[in-house]
């Protein structure tokens, strides 16, 4: 089973919200899930971003792989260098 770090999309229509998801690699974008570790609003001004440390170093340890954006949203958040 590959697992992937990833976004979820939420919100209304030009209004995104994203949730920043531990998942199956061959679940929907917006299925099932494993374990939600933060969140991500590109809409505020400045823009929110709250990721849960442990939790994303513990699943990067565990060989979770991140998609590109989410890669470079934990760089913004200091998770990963």
């Amino acid at each position: 089973m590959a697992v992937r770090m990833r976004l979820k999309r939420l919100g209304a229509k030009k209004a995104p919200f994203y949730r920043i998801v531990v998942a199956d690699s061959r679940a929907p974008r917006d299925g099932k899930f494993i374990e939600e570790i933060g969140y991500y609003n590109p809409v505020a001004d400045p823009i929110e971003l709250k990721v849960n440390e442990e939790l994303a170093k513990k699943w990067l340890q565990n060989g979770a792989q991140p998609s590109d954006t989410v890669k470079a949203l934990l760089k913004k958040a200091g998770v990963i260098q």
